[in-house]
């Protein structure tokens, strides 16, 4: 039994906790700045500082009340918050979507926009306001007309002063809000369009929402700015007593006749100021919300996956008698993409290629979202190629899903619905259903910050599908989900595409997937169809040598001569059934029909070449190893463990391959 010695005093034993210790670590290995550099920034620190501290010697404490509560410094006070609020106000109005257009639209002078905007942050405000007597002034570009059609006069009236406010303050805001939307993933606003949002409903509903740290914090800095304004006040509203005098120019005033109640008024407006900033935290730009920050504090982390979660025989929500309705797809892509695609309705097509193939090129053409390639678009019988994307029932599940991170998962799902004019309650009733069926219907009231992977992927395809589209884009759907979760959701998406109405073009880079989801398999090479098959036709016969080593085999082009290819890098390949000679092939050798040797085979193979081993991996229970030859392309073979360590292979060991005549496939290219 261990011991503890207290102290005569009774008071509990001094424990030095590891957590200690490694504080005080890391405390000693925290690097000094350099003197050169630190130096001047506390220079610079004191001289911000000293302003403010000789603001906070001066003030007469005792006196602070009375000064601050004169009656013209009360009627200031109220202006100051009346002209701040709707200069707020204007800003909003005028500020959000002048915001929104530089950050989201390409159009011609956008570098001259932002400088306008930008410039009456530079502007010396007393120029800033002789330039709005000259633009809004009786004698002014628009001034005359404002008087004679709506008898507004600005200068000299509070009107003027919420004008003057605004101009210096609305920068702040159009800034902030750009800097956040900037930094908001398109994929959000453009998953939302295909779900059935109009422009206008993806703004308030997804766009603002997410960017509200953004909006709070620019919104913030305008109202302070716009409360202490004090040059272009003064010179295009004048300085009248209850009408445009604010609490920055009762400051100016109070400074020749009471210097210490004008001390007093400028701690309340440095007290304001550094409230402001404080609430900020440093927020400047207000950094999008994202599915990280989205979790709510204290909420349960997100359960690990069930393999009784996945109910595939669930049956699908009740829907009107449109639901029987058939969409057969056909398109013609221009543009990166070549090609025509003409699937009938329940046709699952994978799209696979290497990247840069155009897979996601075609589905944004699909879409209508993208200017690199152009698709003339008919779903069943109603032609879509004019429509905008959120009139194509075109629904879309990006690769990270992008639910809307402000939305638990039965608002995201019903959020298609609800876009479609459907009512609240039989949308929330529709979307609870999808949820059930794809095995998630317990989550509905967590947000996606709360949800694995495949619990998130689980919602975005019920999404989807609850959105009632009419062609089902899947953009590697699965791609970030481990092996296990990844085959539990492969099943159930299965099932449910096995009752889907229209066509379903998923973009991915598993084999396993493409032969398993599957109708179809359409290779794309530079934006064309390289080729176009069942499953079983692109595995026996790929047409790709990257589609080929996708699916496992070992991938040879070269030229048909009559024994069998000469390869591109040199050499030849026998084959027991060649191809017409002069004609460019590929070879296909599956990786099982290699044999390893340590010493150069007898008997009958045709293809034999020495080699070095280059790499050893483990698939499943067998391993592959990738074998480099001088006199043949690299050459991956697969052989058991046992084997492996009978013949004693490392890294680098000079080994024979050999590949029979008859274990080789040739396609034509």
């Amino acid at each position: 039994m261990a011991r503890f010695r207290t102290r005569s005093g009774g008071s509990a034993p001094r424990i030095r906790t590891g957590g200690q210790s490694a504080g005080r670590k890391r405390a000693r290995s925290r690097p000094r700045p350099p003197l050169a550099l630190a130096l001047p920034a506390l220079l610079a620190v004191a001289f911000l500082l000293l302003p403010l501290l000789g603001i906070l010697a001066r003030t007469e404490w005792s006196n602070l009340g009375s000064h601050l509560t004169t009656p013209g410094v009360v009627e200031a006070l109220k202006l100051s918050l009346f002209v701040s609020f709707w200069a707020l106000g204007l800003s909003l109005l005028l500020g959000v979507p002048l915001a929104w257009l530089l950050a989201r639209v390409r159009f011609p002078g956008k570098p001259v926009v932002r400088s306008l905007v930008l410039l009456p942050m530079v502007l010396p405000p007393t120029v800033g306001g002789v330039a709005l007597l000259l633009g809004f002034g009786r004698r002014g570009l628009l001034g005359p007309w404002l008087e004679g059609t709506f008898g507004i006069t600005l200068p000299f009236h509070t009107s003027g002063a919420v004008i003057a406010a605004t101009f210096v303050a609305m920068p702040f805001l159009v800034i902030s809000l750009e800097g956040a939307l900037g930094g908001l993933k398109q994929s959000y606003e453009e998953t939302a369009a295909s779900l059935g949002a109009s422009p206008v409903r993806v703004f308030f509903t997804v766009t603002l929402p997410m960017v509200a740290p953004g909006l709070i914090a620019g919104a913030a800095l305008t109202w302070a700015r716009a409360l202490g304004e004090f040059g272009a006040t003064i010179t295009f509203a004048g300085n009248l007593p209850g009408t445009t005098q604010t609490l920055p120019l009762q400051v100016y005033l109070l400074l020749q006749d009471r210097p210490e109640a004008a001390t007093s008024l400028s701690l309340l407006l440095l007290a304001i100021a550094m409230a402001v900033l404080i609430g900020l935290r440093g927020r400047w730009t207000g950094t999008p919300l994202s599915a990280d920050r989205a979790e709510t504090p204290g909420a349960p982390a997100a359960a690990p996956a069930d393999p009784a979660s996945y109910p595939a025989d669930v049956p699908a929500p009740t829907r009107t008698a449109k639901a029987a309705e058939r969409w057969p797809l056909h398109a013609a892509v221009t543009g990166f993409n070549e090609l025509t695609l003409d699937a009938g309705p329940g046709t699952t097509i994978a799209v696979v290629g290497e990247n840069g193939a155009g897979k996601t090129t075609l589905l944004r053409a699909l879409l209508g979202l993208t200017p690199r390639a152009h698709a003339e678009l008919r779903l069943g019988d109603v032609d879509v190629t004019a429509l905008p994307p959120h009139k194509r029932q075109v629904a879309w599940v990006p690769q990270d899903g992008a639910l809307f991170p402000h939305l638990n998962a039965l608002a995201n799902t019903a959020y298609g619905l609800r876009a479609r004019g459907v009512p609240r309650a039989e949308a929330r009733a529709e979307a609870q259903a999808w949820l059930d069926r794809l095995g998630v219907g317990h989550l509905a009231r967590r947000k996606p910050a709360q949800l694995s992977g495949g619990q998130a992927q689980r919602v975005a395809l019920a999404r989807a599908l609850a959105a009632r589209p009419r062609l089902l884009l899947l953009d590697e759907p699965l791609a970030a989900l481990d092996q296990t979760t990844r085959a539990r959701v492969r099943h159930t998406l299965r099932t449910h595409l096995a009752g889907f109405g229209g066509v379903c073009l998923i973009v991915t880079h598993d084999p396993v997937e493409a032969v398993s989801l599957a109708d179809r398999v359409l290779v794309l090479s530079d934006g064309r169809a390289l080729q176009d098959a069942p499953p079983t036709e692109v595995t026996r016969h790929p047409r790709s040598p990257w589609v080929a080593r996708m699916l496992g085999r070992n991938a040879w082009p070269g030229t048909a001569t009559g024994e069998g290819l000469v390869l591109e890098g040199g050499g030849r390949l026998v084959v027991a059934d060649p191809l017409p000679e002069g004609g460019a092939a590929l070879a296909i050798i599956a990786p099982e029909a290699v044999s390893v040797h340590r010493d150069r085979p007898g008997g009958s193979p045709r293809n034999v070449w020495p080699g070095t081993v280059r790499e050893i991996t483990a698939v499943g229970s067998r391993l592959r190893i990738l074998v480099a030859s001088p006199g043949a392309p690299d050459l991956v073979a697969e052989i058991t463990p046992d084997a492996a360590a009978e013949l004693g292979l490392t890294d680098g060991a000079e080994v024979w391959t050999s590949v029979k005549a008859t274990e080789v496939t040739l396609v034509a290219l």
